[in-house]
């Protein structure tokens, strides 16, 4: 065989290959998340787990793609989907003008909003207002930050990496109160009986699911998608094992 013809065999093949490659990455959603804020996503002897992790993974089963993910600090989630890191990102994001300049999110997949959490036997906090003068732990990059410092300048934020550091902080005395999402602060109540939450919310939020602005399609096909877990039952069975039938 001549040369010429067995450089175009060649080319030939490579382009097959990088064809057939490309059609399997196309499978493959690449999903983030900060594992560390349960019931939503954390890990559990070794494995992640939670609500969030279950519905990306029961979405992605319908769209016929396969779920790959990527563990990261929440104040990364949207920069990282920015900078195409990967394509999606879900960890209990709240749906907020600001993000949304940046990066889609899907229709609304379970309400929240931001609470204060406290010591049971703290009387000095009753309501969003008293956290005034107060230390109050709070987890970066989230919107407990941002809100806190424009509805509620008179706090002492004390910002943490972590979920954990942020509770913590509240048990051991270090902080007199934190502000996060309303699931994960009465699941944590819930645990430890030295720890309430009050009844007044600070907010009313939408969690969605956060997606690059260049994948229109992946957002439509987890409208989609969204709109079928809860049809056939999927959606409620998975509230049921995560939130107590609470939606």
């Amino acid at each position: 065989m001549k040369l010429w013809k067995k450089m175009a065999l060649g080319a030939a093949c490579a382009l097959s290959l990088a064809g057939v490659a490309h059609a399997q990455d196309a499978k493959v959603l690449n999903v983030a998340t900060d594992a560390t804020f349960p019931p939503f996503e954390y890990y559990e002897d070794g494995k992640m787990t939670g609500f969030d992790i279950d519905m990306i993974n029961a979405l992605g089963e319908k769209m016929g793609r396969e779920i790959k993910w990527t563990q990261i600090d929440f104040k990364g989630l949207v920069p990282g989907l920015v900078a195409k890191r990967f394509d999606v990102a879900v960890s209990a994001i709240y749906i907020t003008d600001a993000r949304k300049k940046v990066v889609d999110f899907s229709d609304t997949y379970y309400p929240g909003g931001l609470v204060v959490l406290t010591k049971a036997d703290n009387e000095t906090i009753k309501s969003p207002a008293d956290l005034a003068g107060k230390k109050v732990s709070v987890q970066v990059g989230t919107k407990s930050v941002a809100y806190l410092n424009e509805h509620y300048p008179e706090a002492k934020l004390v910002e943490v990496e972590k979920n954990e550091e942020m509770f913590n902080l509240v048990l051991i005395g270090r902080a007199e109160a934190a502000v996060t999402g309303k699931p994960a602060a009465l699941l944590f109540a819930s645990k430890n009986p030295s720890i309430r939450v009050i009844p007044d919310q600070v907010t009313t939020e939408e969690y969605g699911i956060a997606v690059r602005k260049d994948l229109p399609d992946v957002t439509k096909a987890f409208n989609k998608a969204l709109a079928e877990i809860k049809a056939d039952g999927t959606y409620d069975a998975l509230v049921d094992k995560w939130f107590g039938g609470v939606k």
